[in-house]
């Protein structure tokens, strides 16, 4: 505890009286002043308590007095000590008065006993009781330390914060979800808080807010009371991690604002929590090593060797049917340019450089501005988070400007990705065109496009790779953020064809046709169209056209002139039937 007026006058050594504010003596003195100034206010920062001998005021003057006192307790003086036997015998009435009306505690110093003496007394409380904090939070930093690494972490380590600061601690990871609290009663409580959380985690870290404002004992250690609201104590919420993108959160409540200990044991959990969220750029870099090596082995058909590699850290994801995903986020407009897929089992992706693995992983935030500068960061984010919660293993490797992923198939990982893609898809406009919707993406520099296998096991693992470079090209044409490879499968072949390059190809292969249309010599295009729509049946194709069955068998041999092929070519027919269905209205949807 810091000095009192009231532990002054208990000194020994001081012999001080009390002679007004006898109610008010428990309040904290911040240091001892002397000044005989008429009015020492500008010099006042306030807890402070003056020492005067009244050389330059005149005490006997009512009104003076009073303005004086005013003054005095409006700038936060604590305290007032009159000097007994130097200019006056005893306190002049006036001032006591003042003193008594306004509740400013009025102490009498005797002769013997040198100011010196009380500022002395007053320094040396107040660095006992900083050795006091200091040494509280050294000691509450050895338990919190003991407690993070041991076996229940971060839920021992909020009990003990909440123990030292007598009140209670929450833990929120990066999606703002509470993960861990202490007391068990206090989850509730820190759930009521995840619009303040939001906010925080908003801006650049480290970053900290006090939401409420400990009204009463609701934040102190015990049950939680039945009518509680949702902020009733004072609750310090403080960002964890490094970088720009916060990793967690740690709230903090109490009954009233943090002491110098408490506020050690704070900054003590801020720092171990951040140790633990945030793993070290040496071990994410050989995490991601070793996952691109379980990779590459799934990747070459050696299912047994990545199992052997992946060990306890991504074996139980290798043990049940698992996704692979393949995401995109490449900037100035590159995400528009197609990948080749490996085309032997060997060419698996390259294991990425530290670089790489940092930049992808490290920065950015989870707000819309920090989403469009790192895109698969998000992702990552997103899929990593969601799978810590629910226990599973995720494999993540970058890839430059590609992300593959591998996750169990139905679990919380692949959820949380399609919850994301349907995020900023509902951001990016679904109901645009491709071409729309792209140039939106570009203009936000949200390019993020993911592909996803049909669930498989290790040793398909080749096989998964292509299906979701299947599904990463098809939504990068379709202008999507997520398809899934049964999308594909089930779907039609006709979208694809909204390609620039098989429209030019479409247009280059009809335009002599419709050149012919065009002089008014015969509709040998739309002729063309019922024909191989009757799967070439003339009497049929002649019936929709309303013409003579010769009319048509000449118009197709037009047709076969003009072109330069032959129509009983089935290539032929295809191209045909794709360039008229490539060029017909509606096609790019």
């Amino acid at each position: 505890m810091p000095p009192t007026l009231a532990s002054l006058v208990r000194h020994p050594g001081l012999k001080l009286s009390v002679l007004a504010g006898e109610d008010r003596l428990e309040t904290p003195v911040r240091w001892a002043h002397v000044s005989e100034l008429a009015d020492p206010v500008p010099y006042m920062e306030g807890g402070e308590l003056l020492l005067i001998t009244a050389m330059q005021i005149d005490t006997d003057d009512p009104e003076e007095m009073s303005r004086y006192v005013r003054r005095l307790v409006g700038a936060g003086v604590v305290g007032l000590g009159f000097a007994l036997g130097v200019h006056y015998t005893e306190v002049p009435p006036a001032l006591a008065t003042a003193a008594k009306e306004e509740g400013l505690p009025l102490l009498g110093v005797p002769r013997r006993t040198p100011f010196i003496a009380i500022s002395k007394a007053v320094s040396a409380a107040i660095a006992a009781d900083q050795y006091r904090a200091v040494t509280a939070g050294f000691e509450a930093q050895r338990e919190l330390t003991r407690a993070a690494i041991g076996a229940e972490g971060p839920a021992a380590l909020l009990a003990r914060l909440a123990a030292h600061v007598d009140g209670w601690a929450a833990l929120y990871d990066a999606s703002g979800a509470v993960v861990a609290a202490a007391p068990d009663w206090a989850a509730r409580r820190a759930a009521r808080l995840t619009a303040d959380v939001e906010r925080l985690r908003s801006r650049p870290g480290p970053a900290s807010v006090v939401v409420g404002g400990g009204r009463g004992t609701a934040g102190a250690t015990g049950a939680e009371p039945a009518g509680d609201t949702a902020v009733a104590d004072r609750v310090e919420l403080q960002s964890l991690g490094t970088g720009r993108r916060t990793r967690g959160v740690l709230a903090v409540g109490t009954a009233a604002p943090l002491g110098t200990a408490e506020r050690y044991a704070v900054h003590s959990a801020v720092a171990l929590l951040t140790l633990t969220t945030e793993r070290s750029r040496a071990l994410q870099e050989a995490e991601q090593r070793l996952g691109a090596a379980v990779l590459r082995m799934l990747l070459a058909g050696e299912p047994d060797h990545a199992r052997a590699v992946a060990g306890r850290l991504y074996g139980g994801l290798l043990d049940a049917p698992f996704r692979m995903l393949l995401a995109e986020a490449p900037s100035g407009g590159a995400a528009q340019q197609a990948h080749a897929a490996p085309a032997a089992a060997n060419e698996a992706p390259a294991e990425p450089s530290a670089e790489t693995a940092t930049t992808t992983t490290s920065t950015g935030s989870c707000t819309d501005e920090a989403e469009a500068a790192d895109p698969l960061g998000t992702l990552i984010d997103t899929m990593e988070e969601a799978a810590a919660r629910s226990g599973e293993s995720v494999l993540v490797v970058p890839d430059g400007e590609r992300l593959i992923v591998l996750a169990p198939d139905g679990g919380a990982a692949v959820a949380a990705c399609a919850e994301h893609a349907q995020a900023v898809e509902a951001r990016r406009g679904t109901k645009a065109r491709p071409r729309a919707r792209a140039v939106v993406a570009a203009r936000r520099g949200d390019e993020l496009v993911i592909g996803l296998s049909a669930p498989t096991g290790p040793i398909a693992a080749a096989a998964a790779y292509r299906q979701a470079e299947q599904a990463l090209s098809v939504a990068r044409r379709r202008g999507r953020t997520l398809v899934e490879h049964e999308q594909v499968a089930a779907g039609s072949v006709l979208p694809l064809l909204a390609d620039d390059a098989v429209r030019a190809f479409a247009d280059g292969m009809l335009r002599a046709l419709h050149e012919h249309d065009a002089t008014g010599r015969g509709d040998l295009v739309a002729s063309l169209r019922a024909w191989l729509s009757r799967h070439g049946q003339w009497d049929a194709a002649a019936a929709d056209l309303g013409v003579h069955r010769h009319t048509l068998r000449y118009r197709m041999r037009r047709v076969e002139e003009i072109l330069g092929r032959s129509l009983d070519d089935p290539d032929v027919r295809m191209e045909l039937w794709l360039a008229l269905k490539a060029t017909a209205p509606g096609t790019s949807v």
